[in-house]
């Protein structure tokens, strides 16, 4: 499915190239060919640039979820992409001859926005309802921030239409090289530590219990999200509700086990982006809406039917 939405993505856009054109094109590599300018500069880059989004915010989103035991956690509403957001205009509109360290200062930002919401959580009881409320107000706060900063600072390296929606018009394969290292890398540790996280799920006492340093994991858990999230955030803007959708939506499909949910939301987000960003080129073609607004569109009435949901937020019984 994945190469499927990829090939589709390649082939569809303001102009439809054939998947034979592009087999000859790429073969040929003519770099004076119209088509393989597109293909290389324009429609690769941004396929690429879908699944990595999709891939590590849907991660980083099961990861939330399964560290904090709450179904409505997910990096936009606990503040995780308002906070990478923040620092990474704050770096576009500052220093804008240091854009490779956008993902980095995105990732600082969304640490930092995370363990403000989980700080505020437990000294107001670590509900579950108590991090949601907290991580919109953080979001809340920190999206003023980062509007005033966008206002005051027009020309900034960011677009701020593009950057508040999400989107991925634009982007270059140069662009993508630090996020895509980042991004790999969070996702190994991942892999690697899945086993720990479902023992982590378990509760505090019970992961105590089986030998495991419980404050220290949960917030490499929780960094290892940031990261994910942030490096996404730096070259697509603040996409909303792939982290909330797709985790569930993978649930679905191989139950709560992370060493198999983190490989299925990692192929799934991916796919999902995909598709939501084909549909953004061509529902009103020849214009084009950021995906972001796509998301949106399915995301609001699934966070409204978590909220009705009779667990009321909490992933596990």
């Amino acid at each position: 499915m994945l190469i499927i939405a990829a090939i589709v993505s390649i082939s569809i856009g303001s102009s439809k190239i054939p998947v034979g054109e592009i087999i000859s094109a790429m073969h040929q590599r003519d770099i004076n060919s119209k088509t393989y300018q597109i293909i290389s500069f324009v429609r690769i880059p941004r396929t690429l640039a879908a699944i990595l989004a999709g891939c590590s915010l849907s991660v980083s989103g099961a990861i939330l979820q399964s560290v904090l035991n709450n179904s409505l956690a997910s990096p936009n509403i606990i503040g995780v992409n308002s906070g990478a957001g923040f620092l990474a205009v704050l770096i576009s509109a500052f220093f804008p001859a240091s854009l490779y360290f956008v993902p980095l200062a995105a990732f600082i930002g969304g640490l930092m926005a995370v363990l403000i919401v989980f700080f505020i959580a437990q000294k107001t009881g670590a509900s579950r309802m108590s991090i949601v409320l907290s991580g919109i107000a953080v979001s809340s706060f920190i999206g003023a921030m980062t509007d005033t900063v966008l206002t005051l600072h027009p020309d900034s390296a960011i677009d701020r239409a593009v950057f508040m929606v999400g989107g991925f018009s634009g982007v270059t394969m140069e662009r993508l090289a630090a996020p895509a290292g980042f991004i790999v890398l969070a996702l190994i540790i991942v892999l690697v530590l899945s086993y720990d996280m479902n023992v982590l799920a378990l509760g505090d006492e019970t992961a105590k219990s089986l030998g495991l340093t419980v404050s220290r994991l949960r917030f490499l858990f929780l960094g290892l999200a940031a990261l994910l999230a942030g490096s996404a955030i730096s070259f697509a803007g603040l996409l909303g509700f792939v982290g909330l959708i797709v985790p569930h939506a993978s649930r679905f499909l191989v139950g709560y086990d992370n060493r198999f949910l983190i490989p299925v939301c990692a192929l799934l987000g991916s796919i999902f982006t995909l598709c939501c960003d084909v549909l953004a080129r061509v529902l009103f073609a020849p214009f084009e809406i950021p995906v972001g607004i796509i998301m949106s569109f399915l995301g609001g009435p699934f966070f409204i039917y978590l909220l009705l949901k009779r667990k009321k937020g909490k992933l596990y019984g």
